[in-house]
């Protein structure tokens, strides 16, 4: 008698033709495949290589990370991105002015979406599984594969079971919830593995929390992070998806490697010190001053996000010793930020908005710390010489504390910041 399977397992079955299980390999059809402009220019050499007509409908490239263009060596990469979509006719290229991390402009647009199976060259595409996806990250060579074939091969990882109960209190969420996973496991306590959540605690959070979470199962080394589809990711998408789509649950009696159990309503807001995500603390014994504070990323930089910090920061002013830059992540984000005066909040506090881009989260502009420099970021890495200088230091953090540390000068949550 057969045994049951993951969300990952019965994906991947799906999209390989063959009844799969955890430690095989199989070769998938691929619904998507993205690559930015840092790497899509060698998966472009790659593909041309190969003198084979590209796979058109599922490729899409957005140049996300040194746009606008820093200096003349992003100029050419972006260049080179644009000329490579005009020359294959590549209909989804979205150009600066209609671009936005990458990531957020994959769900934005429609591409992402439950039971589809999708892969980027960039190591956060395990966002959408947060909808319901099998995404993952792989490298420019394999992106060029799939550019070429449609197709890519995978090992179907062992899943890690994550039965989650209750609700977040106030001032608690997705992100708080993640760093405590991987402090808890390690950098690579999920290395080649897949996460599915699950439990009467996935509704108790927005749909921006889930993704959130898929974003940075990457960060304990995890292959893909998978959450059910329901009604709130159906109403999350509804209106945006493109095509047709087909979610899947777990079976009861699917097989997982290990099972870690979390009461939401004992979480503490947290945050991940220098210089690995692990380094996880609750924000109350945080005693850290800091000279920068910046909201955004494919992590953090959503609508909800942005509400979160702006309630925070409302009335308040930015501390005389900080730099708070806000960049909400595409354009979708940032029109609907400025419709609920959000943007006008942020600068009226004395913070710098900025239109969407990657920029300073990977050490890329605007906002690159100097030696010695102290930031706290609702980002996802903070290794060393992540956002600068590597005498630097980054600390990870949610929406409302990010906020709140702005206007502290020190690391707090908001309810700190009301007693200070």
């Amino acid at each position: 008698m057969k045994k049951g399977k993951t969300i990952a397992e019965k994906i991947l079955s799906d999209k390989s033709g063959v009844d799969a299980y955890a430690g095989q390999i199989v070769n998938a059809q691929v619904d998507y495949v993205m690559v930015n402009d840092v790497t899509g220019p060698i998966a472009f050499r790659e593909f041309e290589e190969l003198g084979m007509e590209p796979v058109r409908d599922r490729m899409v490239l957005i140049p996300d990370h040194y746009v606008p263009n820093k200096d003349v060596a992003s100029a050419e990469q972006a260049k080179e991105m644009r000329e490579f979509a005009r020359r294959w006719s590549i209909d989804n290229y979205f150009e600066v002015g209609r671009s936005g991390v990458c990531h957020q402009l994959m769900i934005d647009e429609g591409f992402a979406a439950p039971g589809r199976l999708i892969v980027g060259a960039d190591s956060h595409t395990c966002t959408y599984g947060g909808l319901g996806a099998f995404s993952t990250g792989v490298g420019s060579t394999e992106a060029a594969a799939v550019f070429a074939t449609g197709r890519l091969w995978f090992k179907v990882p062992e899943t890690i079971k994550v039965e989650l109960s209750g609700e977040f209190r106030p001032g608690v969420g997705g992100k708080d919830l993640i760093i405590r996973i991987i402090t808890d496991i390690g950098v690579d306590g999920a290395t080649y593995k897949a996460f599915e959540f699950g439990g009467d605690g996935v509704r108790a959070g927005a749909v921006s929390d889930r993704l959130t979470i898929a974003n940075m199962a990457i960060e304990a080394g995890g292959k893909a992070g998978i959450f059910p589809c329901d009604d709130l990711t159906e109403a999350h998408i509804e209106g945006t998806v493109r095509g047709e789509w087909t979610s899947f649950d777990a079976d009861d009696d699917a097989d997982y490697c290990q099972i870690l159990r979390y009461d939401l309503g004992e979480l503490e807001s947290m945050v991940a010190f220098p210089h690995l995500p692990e380094n996880g603390r609750a924000v109350k014994d945080a005693d850290v001053k800091i000279d920068q504070a910046w909201l955004g990323s494919c992590t953090n930089g959503r609508i909800e996000d942005l509400r979160i910090a702006a309630e925070v920061i409302k009335g308040r002013k930015v501390h005389p010793d900080v730099r708070f830059i806000v960049v909400p992540a595409s354009p979708k984000v940032f029109s609907q930020a400025m419709e609920e005066g959000l943007l006008a909040t942020f600068m009226e506090s004395g913070a710098y908005v900025s239109g969407p881009t990657c920029g300073a989260c990977l050490g890329g502009h605007m906002g690159i710390l100097a030696a010695g420099e102290r930031c706290v970021a609702s980002t996802n890495r903070n290794f060393i010489g992540r956002m600068g200088h590597k005498d630097s230091e980054v600390y990870l953090a949610g929406p409302g504390v990010v906020a709140a540390s702005a206007v502290a000068g020190k690391i707090v949550t908001p309810e700190q910041l009301e007693v200070i």
